[in-house]
Order: C-alpha cells, then structure tokens, then sequence
C-alpha cells in the first residue's frame, strides 16, 4: 500500500476537500470510477468542482483505510445500480415489455424497450437497462433461480 501524495477530508457541511500535495485545498471534490461496473476497483479519479482532475488513484484497495472508505462512502452516494436477485415475472416476450424483478432494494418493475437493452458484461453479468434510465446488475445469471434464469433466457 503505498502513500498518496495527497490527503481527503470531509467538511463541516458534509463536502469532500481535497489537499494535494502544494497545500491548496479543493472543496467539493467528487470521485468517478474509470470503469464502474467492470472493474470498480479500479481506476478512480478525483475531480475537482470545475471538472479538472486533481488526482488519479490506481486501485482503490490500495489506500489508506481511512481515505478509502470516505471515497467508498462518497462513492456509494453516487453509484446507483441495483441487483436483480429473481426475475418474477415479464409481461410478454417480445419487447417492450414490463418486469417485475426483486433487487437488493426491494421489489420492482420496469420496462424492457428492446433485447438491445440486455448487456453482457462477462463472466455472467448482465447490465439491463429499464426504460427510466435505471441500470439493473445481475451479479452470475447462472445463480439465478430456474424460473429467473428461463425468463431472462426468452431475451438473450
């Protein structure tokens, strides 16, 4: 674990400041993940108010505990992609279609525009994107239950 040359704190009024290493501090900084869903680890920018990067952090992991788990709080704020844990029921099979899955936030329904709005991640993880804007995560659609997995089979 290396020492970055640059230390973050949380303000009075609940804002990141951001020190670097000449001194000045940064209020309100925001943190933004290079690669939020395929390596969330990894890369992570520290982006001052007006934009500019002030800093870039190669993992995340690899800080010290104090600073990472402000950025993971600050980051968590951000981050909003909840976890379909069962696919409950579609309305039809052709698209557009509604869903109703339950997540690690509660049960829910979107809408499917089209099959084009399933994206294969890799290693089992799919991105669905329903028709607010909202991105669903699914972690293995192999560990899904039967059910879940022939619905969701009906779309890829």
């Amino acid at each position: 674990m290396s020492t970055p040359n640059f230390s973050l704190e949380r303000n009075a009024f609940g804002r990141l400041v951001f020190t670097g290493a000449d001194g000045q501090a940064h209020v309100g900084v925001v943190p933004v993940r290079a690669f939020p869903i395929a390596a969330p680890d990894e890369g992570l920018s520290i982006v001052s108010p007006d934009g500019h990067e002030l800093a870039w952090v190669d993992r995340i992991s690899g800080l010290p505990s104090a600073m990472r788990l402000l950025l993971e709080e600050e980051l968590a704020s951000r981050d909003f992609a909840p976890v379909i844990r069962a696919i409950e029921a579609v309305s039809t099979f052709s698209t557009p279609s509604t869903w109703t899955v339950s997540t690690d936030r509660g049960r829910t329904d979107f809408v499917l525009k089209t099959e084009d709005d399933i994206r294969r991640l890799g290693e089992g993880r799919l991105l669905i994107t329903g028709g607010h804007g909202v991105s669903f995560m699914v972690q293995d659609r192999l560990a899904l239950d039967k059910h879940s997995r022939k619905l969701l089979e009906r779309f890829l």
